[in-house]
């Protein structure tokens, strides 16, 4: 797994480190970050307002592994309060070292599902007891929804960013499987259209599935449809 920094890539018309700044600013949260992931390579892009020093002990421990904050909020649909991780062994682990930054465990990850797989994280935190962050989660929920939306759209349209997302190379007979699929054809139906065995096509639906990293022959579709190698009908 590869992590990409977003905020050292040439950002003309978007400063998104300033933008998590004014988040905290505006909501009086100590820090917030971004996590991209790319359900293609694996690869995670993100940007974070952490102090510096976090950031390299983060990477250097190896941490990004294990996060629970991170490798569970991804999974979900809703927002993943810190409060129900504080059992995991890694967040105690992780959140231990975070003191030592001035970063505590207080906090809430926002998860976005894109169109093409791709999932967005986006995480704040706050020094805070328990009583004061309920009060406080509740009034900005919805503004931090807003804007872990506004995040992942603008990391996914910005051209910058885009070329550093892996598009999966299909060859012109697994786009044709695929796009006979679309159609709503059976597997025999594709194999006595293109004049070839039934095995076959199951060949290029594996190799197009796993080229799209897809579970399953309709995620596959909607992933080929939605990166433009194949049209709906």
């Amino acid at each position: 797994m590869s992590v990409i920094d977003l905020s050292k890539l040439p950002l003309p018309q978007n400063n998104l480190r300033s933008y998590l700044d004014s988040v905290c600013e505006a909501h009086e949260l100590d820090y917030a970050a971004y996590a991209g992931m790319n359900p293609l390579d694996h690869s995670v892009h993100g940007f974070v307002n952490y102090p510096d020093a976090w950031q390299a002990h983060y990477v250097e421990r190896g941490f990004l592994h294990q996060d629970p904050t991170l490798k569970i909020a991804k999974r979900s649909i809703a927002p993943v309060d810190w409060q129900r991780l504080r059992e995991e062994e890694s967040f105690k682990t992780i959140f231990y070292a975070a003191r030592d930054f001035g970063i505590h465990e207080q906090g809430l990850t926002i998860p976005v599902r894109g169109p093409f797989g791709d999932i967005g994280l986006f995480s704040v935190t706050r020094n805070c007891s328990d009583r004061e962050w309920k009060q406080l989660k509740k009034a900005i929920l919805g503004d931090l929804q807003n804007a872990a939306v506004f995040l992942h759209d603008n990391v996914v349209k910005t051209s910058a960013l885009s070329r550093r997302l892996t598009h999966p190379t299909l060859s012109n007979r697994e786009v044709e499987v695929l796009q006979w699929i679309a159609a709503g054809k059976s597997q025999q139906d594709v194999a006595d259209i293109l004049s070839i065995s039934n095995r076959t096509v199951e060949v290029h639906l594996r190799s197009g599935r796993s080229k799209l990293s897809a579970l399953n022959t309709s995620q596959a579709v909607g992933r080929a449809i939605g990166l433009g190698l194949i049209y709906p009908i």
